[in-house]
């Protein structure tokens, strides 16, 4: 069964059963040899969490690059998609949101792997905590052209455009692209820029002020964070996988921002 964010609303967790979040593993950078051993570590991340594991969600740029023709699908990381078939399988939802990185994911994963995938942050209650869940591109105050280069990127003009091209071309130039990127804004991704210029604290401020939420659990920033926004409410960024290997973990009553150690 598929199990949707409208199914998880207003539930409750399972006795000693937990919620993990995780996003930002950039599978396929910077290289293969790179990629494939980090693949294999959230692998075991997954084996880990397994038995304990109540659902799983995976908040984005999941992959350096991501684009489902219509025959087609990027070559590699069958290690996480035979994983996440397995949990699927076993009864334990999983749950993606994509990121700026990974737009272009459609159906492949739903109809493979029974994943729903979400383009949009999302609100949903469990265990009577409200949480706010996505990627957290595009939130916040500030960048304009990235903004406007999302909405035409998302645009199904583009899509369409994009799909023509021959995927050893598509996947060649997003690749390149996505590395100039990745360089561009490396050093800044790793610094903290304090609680005034911190945009995606900002957002959550300003969400908070219209509606409670507990929790706001976000990606892309790339920079573990664990930040009060009132007495009742927090922001975490759950970092990346290229360095960090933090994920955050719901037990029912609080969340906590992990790092994975084997």
């Amino acid at each position: 069964m598929l199990t949707t964010i409208e199914h998880l609303d207003g539930s409750y967790l399972p006795a000693h059963k937990n919620i993990y979040f995780a996003s930002d593993f950039h599978l396929g950078a910077p290289s293969h040899k790179v990629s494939l051993a980090r693949e294999k570590k959230i692998v075991r991340w997954l084996e880990s969490i397994q038995e304990k594991a109540a659902v799983i969600f995976l908040l984005g740029d999941l992959f350096d690059f991501w684009f489902e023709y219509k025959y087609v699908i990027p070559k590699g990381f069958i290690r996480l998609q035979g994983k996440l078939a397995e949990l699927t399988d076993g009864g334990i939802p999983v749950l993606i949101f994509t990121g700026n990185h990974d737009m272009w994911m459609f159906d492949y994963f739903t109809l493979e792997l029974g994943i729903p995938i979400y383009h949009t942050p999302q609100s949903v209650q469990i265990n009577n905590k409200q949480f706010y869940i996505g990627h957290g591109d595009g939130l916040g105050p500030g960048d304009h052209q990235f903004k406007i280069l999302k909405k035409l990127f998302r645009s199904a003009f583009c899509r369409r455009l994009f799909a023509l091209l021959p995927p050893r071309l598509g996947m060649g130039i997003a690749h390149y692209w996505s590395a100039k990127s990745r360089d561009k804004n490396h050093v800044l991704d790793k610094q903290f820029l304090g609680r005034e210029n911190e945009w995606i604290y900002h957002y959550c401020q300003q969400l908070e002020a219209q509606r409670h939420h507990d929790y706001y659990i976000l990606g892309h920033r790339h920079l573990p964070l664990d930040m009060e926004i009132n007495a009742s409410s927090r922001y975490i960024n759950l970092g990346e996988w290229m360095s960090d290997h933090t994920y955050a973990v719901f037990d029912g009553n609080n969340v906590q921002l992990l790092r994975f150690e084997e």
